[in-house]
């Protein structure tokens, strides 16, 4: 199974030499729960789009730091494409800015959070359970990083879960979107990397709650699973 990332935005330049580029992240997780994935990345960031959409079984579309409210020509251009993909059914996972993207493109509502960042590791309660997940899991724990949220989901969207800072964490659409603000390709290594390179933007009181956190484990693995299972879901 042939997937393609859409990559949305780069490491930090001080953290890649480290913890490598996002299109290194998710292959190192997901193949961790199917080893036959292969992938192909699409730097969406710089223009750089497949050129059919069959060119891949499904997509991912990453996290970025920028809003997919912003004004950018190729933002435009990757919500073009994710509605298309939509329309086709195509598999499509959304992670964080991908999740926002989404649900914008489709009619939703992705705005700046009342609270401001949401970091570290957040427990979300699973109310609706994706249906393809062999899982009785109540709840998952991944990391988080992010200002902007989903505030409405679209039309045909069903939220999965989320908690208090963020409500709506998980959604899918049918069984062809499959769409999470938390980042499952994220080790906690890099995210305390991340967050000391953010600290001033974080302020002080929320970096030290975020680096606090990262004694906690998290379920990125079980959610790779998720994901995998999605991928070869024909149900």
């Amino acid at each position: 199974m042939r997937i393609g990332i859409l990559k949305a935005d780069s490491v930090l330049p001080s953290l890649s030499p480290t913890f490598g580029e996002y299109t290194d992240m998710f292959p190192a997780v997901l193949r961790r729960a199917d080893p036959d994935l292969r992938f192909v990345s699409y730097d969406v960031e710089h223009g750089e789009l497949p050129e059919r959409i069959d060119a891949c079984d499904g997509y991912v579309i990453t996290g970025s730091r920028q809003s997919v409210y912003d004004d950018l020509p190729w933002i435009r251009a990757l919500e073009e494409l994710t509605v298309r993909l939509v329309e086709s059914r195509t598999k499509l996972i959304a992670v964080c800015f991908g999740h926002q993207l989404v649900a914008h493109a489709l009619g939703g509502r992705t705005a700046p959070a009342e609270r401001g960042w949401t970091t570290g590791v957040q427990r979300c309660r699973i109310d609706t359970p994706f249906p393809w997940a062999d899982s009785t899991a109540s709840e998952v724990r991944l990391i988080h990083s992010h200002k902007d949220q989903v505030l409405e989901l679209p039309s045909g969207a069903e939220r999965v879960g989320g908690n208090e800072a963020c409500p709506n964490a998980f959604y899918r659409i049918d069984r062809h979107v499959m769409s999470c603000q938390g980042h499952p390709e994220f080790s906690h290594a890099y995210a305390r990397a991340l967050y000391r390179a953010r600290r001033e933007a974080l302020g002080e009181a929320e970096y030290a709650r975020a680096d606090a956190s990262l004694v906690e484990a998290t379920d990125r693995l079980e959610v790779a699973r998720w994901i995998t299972t999605f991928l070869r879901d024909r149900g």
